[in-house]
């Protein structure tokens, strides 16, 4: 609540000065605090990083306008039900003139709702469930692109690389996105012949997964995979390191491509693999006001000190995009930035962003990555891998 309190005052100073310039005004609902509270810290860096160079280079451009980025944001507490409720504050009472998601494939289901019935393009960071995407809405675009651009590369590296995988175990967080992402994996290893001999689902919030992993040791797997977010997938792999738990590939997705969940399980990081939709070592020559990818990881290593992840990056990436579409546009009318999202065709630093006709984005391949002596290294696309793929998992 105090955080809440404090955006509200910080945009009433915002809006006093704003009498005298016009702005672009960007409501985000954030989980600042909550299970989520990692996450969002994330997406506000990326969407800060992007407010700063924008309003440094004169702000938005529309026609003859050039137009401040003013970010409201509250703190929905990592409960979707008050994303949903500050969604619709931030469009009644703080009159934004577009919206950026809420984290995750969940919240920004249900608060896309919303940005459908005040007709206000609502550009998502980090959404990528189909079940997200397939309401028929026309608001609602996501530069993710879907699950299966995940589980597919994997399954087929590992059929490749490791022929004598043959049975798979997968533990996933009942919630939209991790188990719909978990649900892809299934159909990717069924789909090349590998028998599936767990699938579990453990609740949000769980706090003690080693009855579910004592379990799934007994199915034998030599491939396992485990959905979730960050807190989730530190305590997944530490209790299958202390219950001995190895296999020929660890495969667990959203966690180990986050700094601190390498710092968090130390030397269990080994040889894990993940996916994501962003990398610093792509290198995306970029229309936007980064100018690529490269130019977007140096500027966010001088502003905060450290590398850019796949969150931190598709906050700064929705920020390009409706800037984009705005400046295609001419103006900030709706209507005409949303025809200019359809449209696509955004050379950004995060990848070429265009969307199909649900909204999410269908124009790239992100990078599948594995922890290697600490370090996150590229493992495919063969074009931008860093390392050779490794097999075993410590146990």
């Amino acid at each position: 609540m105090k955080f809440a309190v404090l955006a509200a005052v910080a945009a009433l100073s915002v809006a006093t000065v704003a009498q005298a310039q016009e702005v672009l005004r960007i409501g985000a609902p954030l989980p600042v605090t909550g299970a989520l509270a990692p996450e969002g810290a994330k997406l506000r860096q990326g969407y800060e990083l992007w407010q700063e160079k924008v309003n440094a280079a004169g702000g938005v451009k529309a026609g003859d306008k050039r137009l401040k980025v003013e970010l409201v944001y509250y703190d929905y507490q990592s409960a979707t039900p008050k994303a949903v409720q500050l969604a619709e504050k931030l469009i009644a009472d703080d009159k934004v003139d577009f919206l950026f998601s809420p984290f995750g494939s969940g919240a920004t289901k249900a608060v896309s709702a919303v940005a459908e019935k005040n007709q206000i393009p609502l550009i998502a960071s980090s959404a990528s469930s189909a079940e997200v995407f397939d309401q028929g809405y026309k608001n609602l675009f996501g530069v993710y692109t879907d699950n299966s651009t995940f589980s597919e590369p994997l399954a087929e590296l590992v059929k490749t690389k490791v022929p004598e995988v043959k049975r798979v175990a997968i533990l996933a967080r009942n919630d939209l996105y991790p188990l719909s992402l978990a649900n892809e994996f299934d159909k990717s290893a069924k789909k090349r012949g590998f028998e599936v001999v767990f699938f579990e689902k453990y609740p949000i919030g769980t706090l003690d997964h080693s009855a579910a992993l004592a379990q799934l040791r007994a199915a034998k797997p030599d491939w396992i995979i485990a959905t979730g977010y960050i807190n989730d997938l530190i305590l997944v792999r530490k209790q299958a390191g202390d219950l001995r738990i190895g296999a020929k590939v660890l495969t667990l997705i959203n966690g180990p491509a986050y700094k601190e969940w390498i710092e968090a399980v130390g030397p269990l990081a080994e040889n894990v693999t993940t996916a994501s939709w962003f990398h610093p070592a792509v290198n995306y020559q970029s229309e936007d006001v980064f100018g690529s990818s490269k130019a977007f990881v140096d500027a966010f290593k001088a502003k905060y000190g450290s590398e850019p992840d796949f969150t931190q990056a598709s906050g700064a990436a929705v920020g390009v995009v409706l800037q984009s579409a705005i400046e295609r546009a001419g103006s900030t009318d709706r209507a005409k930035v949303r025809a200019e999202l359809q449209k696509g065709g955004f050379k950004t630093f995060f990848a070429p962003i265009s969307f199909s006709p649900t909204g999410i984005a269908d124009s790239y391949v992100p990078p599948v990555l594995q922890i290697q002596n600490g370090k996150v290294e590229v493992v495919l696309p063969e074009s931008l891998a860093s390392a050779h793929f490794n097999t075993g998992i410590r146990d």
